[in-house]
């Protein structure tokens, strides 16, 4: 279990702006549903094997609090005991806390998990209706080093923004009456973009860090999706674009 927790924990708080994760299982797939706590993306994923401790419907609260947790060394050994405590609730048995216990018992955590009742309150699935994605490729190395380049020069920039010139994904930062930049990010796409929508540096950017194989989709709707796939799970950020 503690691969799964790292795992979420690691594309879903990393971003910064998440701290709270619902988690949908059953025998067949396990989901992973997330709200930025500004809205500014939606975070959807799916394991590529079912996690049989995830069966049910709760939440993951104070995410840093878990990460601490899972980083004490004495639950690095595989003796330690890291296992889902379930509590009755009407009859039927629902997970209530995942229990940490190094071998010897005497070093113990626990951490307490949201009912299902009051995680479908804050993080209620959003039904994305789907959009013509006009833009799809996959990042280079290169792309999103030239990114990180520009928002260090415009790091007064809060947003950028994307379109398609001569074939080729450009990304522009700031505007030309103040200080501005612009690069070329992905160079021959497919497709066009004809709105200059803005979206947000620091969200892009950190699913931009995370490990694993990327593919990036933009939609002339106001819509971007980026999946990733941790190799245990596929996630999928949803951005909605942002007014300047």
């Amino acid at each position: 279990m503690k691969d799964n927790l790292l795992d979420i924990i690691g594309y879903t708080h990393s971003l910064g702006i998440v701290d709270l994760v619902k988690i949908v299982g059953t025998d067949t797939e396990t989901e992973v549903h997330a709200i930025a706590e500004d809205k500014s993306v939606i975070v959807t994923g799916k394991t590529k094997t079912p996690v049989a401790d995830f069966i049910g419907t709760f939440g993951m609260p104070n995410l840093t609090k878990l990460k601490t947790i899972l980083s004490f060394d004495v639950y690095n050994d595989d003796s330690a005991e890291i296992n889902m405590t379930k509590a009755n609730k009407e009859g039927n048995e629902v997970p209530s806390a995942i229990h940490f216990a190094t071998k010897q018992g005497d070093f113990i955590n626990d951490y307490r998990l949201m009912s299902q009742a009051i995680i479908e309150e804050k993080v209620r699935n959003v039904t994305f209706k789907g959009a013509t994605w006009d833009v799809e490729f996959e990042p280079t190395v290169a792309g999103i080093m030239r990114l990180k380049m520009q928002a260090q020069a415009n790091s007064e920039e809060l947003n950028f923004t994307t379109k398609t010139e001569g074939g080729d994904l450009k990304i522009f930062f700031g505007d030309p009456s103040t200080h501005s930049g612009n690069f070329v990010f992905q160079p021959m796409v497919t497709g066009e973009l004809t709105r200059a929508w803005h979206w947000p540096v620091k969200v892009f950017l950190s699913i931009m860090d995370l490990p694993g194989d990327k593919t990036v989709r933009i939609s002339d709707q106001g819509a971007a999706q980026i999946t990733v796939d941790s190799g245990y799970t596929v996630y999928e950020y949803l951005l909605p674009a942002q007014a300047k």
